[in-house]
Order: C-alpha cells, then structure tokens, then sequence
C-alpha cells in the first residue's frame, strides 16, 4: 500500500508510520510541526513539512496517488479548547475540511480519521456506535463537525471512522511516542513518579466506585494495528462505517496511578482537586462491532505495558 498520513509527527500518527513501514508498506507524511515531535518521523518516511491547508504544497504531494489517506492532524488539548475554541474549529474542521476536499478533487477515495469518543459525552453505559452524540467541548464538537462532512461525501468516497476512547504506552523499540511536556493523564503519572512530584488528581466524587473519573485506555500498539487492518479492508471492501477503540474495559484515575506506582516502585502524593470544567465521568466503550470486524483479541488490559513503555520513554526523553 501506499499511504499518506497527516500528522505522523504525533504520537499515534507516528506509531501508526512505523507499523506500516516495518509491514513493508509505502509511507509518506505531512506535518507542520506545530505540535508534533520531529524526531517522531521514521527515516524511512517520507516527510512533507507543511500546514494541510497550504494548497499548492498539498496538491502537488497529492499527485503521487495514495491508496489511503490516514488523518490524524488536529489539536487535541481539551482544557485548551475550552479557552480557544475558534482555534480548533479552524484547524480541526475548516483546515481539515479543506484538505479533505483537496485529496477528493485529485480522485483519492479512502480515508481514515482519527476521532474521539469525546463525541459521546457523559454516559455511564458502555457507549455503542449508535448512541445519540453529545459533545461537552469545542475540540470534541470540531471532531464531530469532521465526521458530519465524512457523511456528506459519502456518495464519493469510502472512510472508516475511529473513535478513540483514551490512548497510552510507546512501541517496543521507543521510536516515537507523546511529547513528555503534555497535560495528560499518562505524561503526568509518568512526570510523578520518576521525579517523585506530587500528583493531582481531579476530582473525587465523580458517580464511579472510588469517586475519580473511569477511562476505557486501549494501548498505542493495538490502536496502530486496528489502523493497518482497516486500511487493508477499506481498499478491499470500498465501504464506510463507524468504529469504537478501546478495550471495553474501564479503569478509575485512582487505580491507573496505583498500577503507575507498582511498576515505578514510586508512591508520590497525592492531592485531590475539584473537578475540571466539562470532565467527562465515565467513558467505557462498547467494542461488539469492531471485534465482528476485524480480529481484536484481547483478552486483558495491557495496562501495566502501557504503564512500563510510557515509563520508560518519558525517562529516556527526559534525559535527552
């Protein structure tokens, strides 16, 4: 296959690169750097530096005819979007929209996006594709926004929709991985831990069995491959449809820092704060139908990998 990826500079755009390139596949990425890491970009990529809006630059990479196109590039900082939601409805969905219609007017007719069950909202049920959506932030209605575009292209091209629910841990050989300086839960945990700081934990009385948040937290490497699966399927079956990835599985802030503490053998303290504006509760996915669609056996939570490969890039980063 031949495939572009835009936003391969990011931590799942550039695992998902590698996968495929180590799969003996043609890889070519765009990316503008903007929040991306370079030293992500696999060598044997190869890169365009620019922004998915700039037309003359996009259709002339255009031109080398990609069997599918894989769309991560967006901003994806929640507390962010909250504060500059005219910035992620111009970059999630207007400069996304258009490239989009850059790629269908140079006859490329499947796609891949990279969305987010941020889309569901607050549901204490497993979320199934078909729940009626309901974005509580500016980034999660930008995303959803792009999905409503998918549908109205549909008579033109074929697109597999991916809603991720939370996403964690580094590829085996630490090639590529999240910019350790983020506001997530998985950089912060790390951050705790290996220089022994104080970790914060938003909110203890949310409606969960200990009272922090639940998140249903799939590993980066079995995200990376539902990629490649869907990939090869969309230029075999030419179809569109929805799909959730997690595991179907839900784990509580509280019980995500325990497994952080017994793989580091660190146990900083902890701090409650008040729940942050618009945090969702719980968010647990239901993955019937991706499992009837592709092979997804998991049959546990990878989440003391993910915690000792997310340990282990931040350590290594941090020194570098």
């Amino acid at each position: 296959m031949n495939i572009l990826i835009t936003g391969g500079a990011g931590y799942i755009g550039s695992t998902v690169a590698n996968l495929l390139l180590d799969r003996k596949h043609k890889v070519s990425i765009i990316d503008n750097l903007s929040t991306g890491i370079k030293k992500n970009i696999p060598d044997r990529s190869i890169f365009y530096k620019c922004d998915i809006s700039d037309k003359k630059k996009v259709r002339k990479i255009l031109k080398k005819k990609f069997d599918v196109v894989l769309h991560f590039a967006a901003f994806t900082n929640n507390d962010e979007s909250i504060k500059k939601p005219k910035k992620y409805l111009i970059n999630n969905y207007k400069k996304a929209k258009f490239f989009l219609e850059l790629c269908i007017e140079s006859n490329i007719k499947n796609f891949i996006y990279s969305s987010t069950a941020a889309i569901y909202g607050n549901n204490k049920k497993r979320i199934k594709e078909n729940q009626k959506t309901s974005p509580l932030s500016p980034y999660a209605k930008s995303k959803l926004k792009l999905e409503k575009f998918f549908f109205k292209k549909k008579k033109d091209i074929n697109f597999i929709i991916l809603r991720y629910f939370n996403v964690g841990g580094i590829e085996k050989k630490l090639r590529c991985g999240f910019n350790i300086n983020n506001n997530t839960l998985i950089s912060n945990l790390c951050r705790s831990v290996i220089n022994e700081e104080t970790f914060f934990i938003y909110g203890k009385s949310h409606n969960t069995i200990d009272g922090t948040a639940i998140r249903d937290y799939i590993h980066v490497i079995d995200l990376a491959k539902i990629h490649f699966e869907f990939s090869k399927k969309i230029l075999k079956k030419k179809y569109s449809d929805v799909f959730n990835c997690g595991y179907g599985k839900g784990i509580s802030v509280k019980k995500m820092y325990n497994i952080f503490s017994k793989v580091s053998k660190k146990s900083p303290k902890v701090i409650f704060k008040g729940k942050r504006k618009k945090d969702i509760s719980v968010s647990i996915s239901d993955i019937t139908k991706l499992s009837h669609e592709i092979d997804v056996n998991y049959k546990k939570a990878k989440w003391l990998d993910l915690a000792k490969t997310s340990i282990d890039w931040y350590r290594n980063n941090k020194e570098n």
